[in-house]
């Protein structure tokens, strides 16, 4: 069959696996604090509930009102604007939304500059920012509010005020936050395992792993600039803990979790 076909049937198969790109500028990274594990009991919701795989016993991870978590904030702006993202929305790089790797969609977040004080509140709606280390990607408006434009990148705090349930493209008022739930479930994390410039060796890599321990191995097409990135997702897991687990057994270096 003609290379120029079977090229063409690989990529119509992962198309349904896209999701937007994301576009950094400058910094390093910096660390930041990883979620608790909290006590669940048998009265708890089923998805909050503890589960066992391969004889471990793992528990969802759970975010509540007033976690914080340190870390570098990044921006996107007029390249994804009027795009998808990931939960469905039309991008809008006017409001004051964010991108964020777990936390769940419609999180309402305070986020502070440590370097200059300035404050913004943003509600999660799409997720990234996927480098190490970078714990949320603002829109340009909030980036614009914080005085980071120009700088790019900044070392932040993020504040978990609350969470959106209305389905209102919307930031609560504090009334609202105070009468809403305090904490939300985290389920289907993923790993990222790999990136590459070629087609090819992520079909090689997603052929590797698919399947094994039940788990389930994706590629996502990312646009970059003007050249596109193939990345490499298992997916299947509950909790951190888990995608954390099978990462180290099975000697994953460099991947790190993601939750769609």
């Amino acid at each position: 069959m003609n290379k120029i076909i079977i090229f063409g049937l690989i990529l119509l198969f992962i198309s349904g696996c896209s999701t937007r790109g994301v576009q950094y500028y400058g910094g390093t990274s910096s660390s930041y604090k990883s979620y608790s594990t909290p006590t669940i009991n048998s009265n708890s919701p089923a998805t909050m509930r503890p589960y066992t795989i391969r004889g471990i016993t793992y528990y969802p991870t759970v975010v509540s009102v007033g976690d914080q978590f340190n870390g570098r904030a990044s921006w996107y702006g007029p390249d994804f604007h009027g795009k998808f993202t990931s939960n469905g929305e039309v991008y809008d790089m006017h409001d004051m939304t964010a991108a964020h790797k777990t936390l769940p969609m419609n999180t309402i977040v305070r986020v502070t500059n440590q370097e200059n004080g300035k404050s913004v509140v943003v509600r999660i709606n799409d997720r990234g920012p996927f480098v190490d280390n970078r714990i949320i990607d603002l829109s340009n408006e909030a980036a614009t509010r914080m005085n980071m434009l120009n700088k790019g990148t900044a070392l932040v705090s993020l504040e978990v005020l609350g969470f959106e349930k209305s389905g209102a493209k919307v930031i609560p008022n504090q009334r609202e936050l105070d009468n809403g739930p305090k904490q939300e479930i985290v389920t289907e994390f993923a790993l990222q395992i790999a990136s590459f410039s070629n087609i090819e060796g992520a079909v090689a890599t997603q052929k590797k792993y698919d399947g094994q321990n039940g788990y389930k191995t994706i590629i996502k097409d990312i646009p970059s600039g003007d050249r596109t990135a193939f990345k490499v997702w298992i997916k299947g897991f509950q909790s951190e803990a888990e995608a954390k687990d099978y990462s180290a057994s099975a000697h994953l270096n460099g991947a790190f979790i993601v939750k769609e």
